[in-house]
């Protein structure tokens, strides 16, 4: 689970291999984003190259780790919420050709992607059980918006491994690099969709749909602090 995705995921690969890193050209969906977003796609290339995979990225809830029979170093990086949504919908607009011509608000309208990666995106994939996720294949699950939910998103935040922040890139990628082995110093790749201006009361639309995100992602902000403290004591 991580935003700041394409830079997040050009390091890997400079750190690992192509190969290595789920998915890879091998992996690809004839459906457009299928294998950075379908649980049973991700499974059935984890069953043909489990051998070879040492990093899956995508956007899977959590609790995907749960269908496999092994453990893994679990990362996340988190992104606040008006960014994550505009990135989301300027990425659409760019890259969907059905999109090319359509506002952010109508495309923030399609209720499809408004359930499944829009809103409240970041406590969904982080509180979802595997039991939720599974029958509609990951994201596309629908889940009610409540304290539950936000409850089992924190607890999901509190047992990674490594958690950043996306305004926080570098100083995350230091951290973990130097966890694993990896080179800290890697150059920064900017993924940067076209910066269409939003109306404000778009804005004020993704705020009032995300408020279970904003406080995620406060807890994420004071879980961040709190670990960095306890590593300079340590």
């Amino acid at each position: 689970m991580k935003t700041a995705g394409t830079t997040l995921r050009d390091r890997l690969i400079k750190s690992l291999s192509h190969a290595e890193v789920y998915p890879a050209k091998v992996d690809k969906s004839p459906d457009t984003f299928r294998e950075l977003i379908s649980v049973s796609h991700l499974l059935k290339c984890w069953e043909k190259r489990q051998k070879t995979i040492k990093v899956v990225d995508g956007h899977f809830p959590l609790s995907t780790t749960k269908l496999f029979e092994q453990d893994f170093i679990t990362i996340g990086l988190l992104r606040p919420p008006v960014q994550r949504t505009l990135s989301f919908l300027r990425h659409q607009k760019l890259w969907v050709s059905a999109d090319k011509d359509k506002s952010l608000e109508e495309i923030y309208d399609d209720p499809v992607r408004f359930h499944g990666t829009v809103r409240n995106h970041m406590t969904r994939m982080f509180g979802m059980t595997w039991q939720q996720m599974y029958g509609n294949d990951g994201v596309w699950s629908h889940t009610k918006d409540n304290q539950r939910l936000l409850e089992n998103a924190k607890a999901g935040l509190k047992s990674l491994d490594f958690i950043g922040l996306q305004p926080e890139f570098e100083i995350f990628w230091r951290e973990f690099a130097s966890a694993m082995d990896f080179d800290p110093s890697l150059s920064r790749i900017l993924n940067k969709s076209p910066h269409e201006a939003a109306p404000p009361h778009l804005i004020e639309r993704i705020k009032d749909d995300n408020k279970l995100d904003f406080k995620l992602y406060r807890y994420a902000q004071n879980l961040v602090r709190e670990r960095r403290m306890a590593g300079k004591e340590a």
